[in-house]
């Protein structure tokens, strides 16, 4: 690989040991790399988490080094569900799923198998992003304290996990407000969080209090999704985005691809996807046609899921109906 990439072997072992980030390189460099990486037959996949991998170095750079930085990352723009991954994966040792079935194979030498942060390290970053949420109280940090705040939800020590539903809780008021307002996108956020830690209930109040029945927060949640899953493809400074109406804005094919596969990974929120499936077909049947092999498999993933039990009334019906499209198109 080194005599491909017209480097010296302690090259790529730095890299692979994380001696010599990639991060740390220039630019051209960077994208030099990543082309011939590509042509040498690197999964591209693989290749497209750089970028969120990057996002997630620069997360924890300022959570370990704040006084580098003039403004905190997670206060200028929108991250994505890869670059939550990343960091869980540094923060917790879960590897993403796209990258589960990249085993990596016993060698001699140093390299790692996660991102190499310390047991010292991941406690700062966690106590760095608490004390950013809490400090983060001004209208003008709504951004940065949403996202501090549901980042700090991947710490499940009791004592953080306790913290973090307080935090959590005091924004229950946000859940019940009828429709969009400039809070919906913290209250969301809130309510995924606490299901996260095992309560379900905000993020049922969120559905029925915050979406159903109203235009603006059901675009505001597929177009939510549309970039958290990747069907977005600029990068977005905050979260006045959720309020475009342009049906162009993302790819739904890449939304319900997304919706399809997290399903299963998501059992807290099931809830979630149910109703933001339920949107997306019933406002675009014509959807299923685009991929049938993907409907196929949404197909039977929603007659496990109305097989089984465990669904509210609501989740059964949307489901069904989600159900009833699939058949008419296929």
């Amino acid at each position: 690989m080194a005599e491909h990439m017209e480097v010296d072997l302690g090259t790529v072992q730095g890299w692979e040991s994380g001696r010599r980030p990639l991060g740390n390189m220039k630019a051209a460099a960077l994208l030099s790399l990543r082309r011939r990486l590509g042509a040498m037959g690197a999964a591209p996949g693989v290749l497209g988490l750089l970028d969120p991998a990057m996002d997630a170095d620069q997360i924890i750079s300022a959570a370990l080094d704040p006084a580098g930085w003039q403004t905190h990352p997670l206060a200028s723009w929108v991250h994505t569900r890869d670059t939550a991954h990343m960091l869980a994966w540094a923060l917790t040792g879960v590897a993403p799923s796209a990258l589960a079935r990249y085993v990596p194979a016993p060698r001699r030498g140093p390299s790692v198998a996660a991102p190499p942060l310390g047991t010292g390290d991941r406690l700062r970053v966690f106590d760095h992003l608490r004390e950013t949420a809490e400090a983060a109280w001004r209208p003008s940090d709504a951004l940065l304290r949403r996202q501090a705040l549901y980042l700090a939800s991947y710490d499940r020590s009791p004592g953080a996990v306790s913290w973090t539903a307080h935090a959590l809780r005091s924004r229950r008021g946000d859940l019940v407000r009828r429709g969009w307002s400039p809070l919906w996108p913290q209250a969301r956020s809130t309510a995924t969080a606490l299901a996260r830690l095992g309560d379900p209930q905000p993020l049922l109040d969120f559905i029925e209090k915050r979406l159903v029945d109203d235009e603006a927060a059901e675009t505001a949640n597929l177009n939510y999704w549309a970039y958290w899953l990747g069907g977005v493809r600029l990068p977005q400074p905050d979260d006045r985005f959720m309020l475009d109406c342009e049906p162009t804005a993302w790819d739904p094919v890449t939304l319900l691809r997304g919706l399809t596969y997290g399903l299963h990974h998501a059992p807290g929120y099931v809830d979630l996807y149910a109703h933001t499936l339920w949107a997306l077909l019933t406002s675009r049947p014509w959807l299923p046609l685009a991929s049938p092999p993907l409907a196929g498999e949404l197909t039977a993933r929603t007659e496990a899921l109305l097989d089984g039990g465990g669904l509210t009334e609501r989740s059964r019906r949307e489901l069904t109906t989600v159900h009833y499209v699939l058949r008419e198109c296929t």
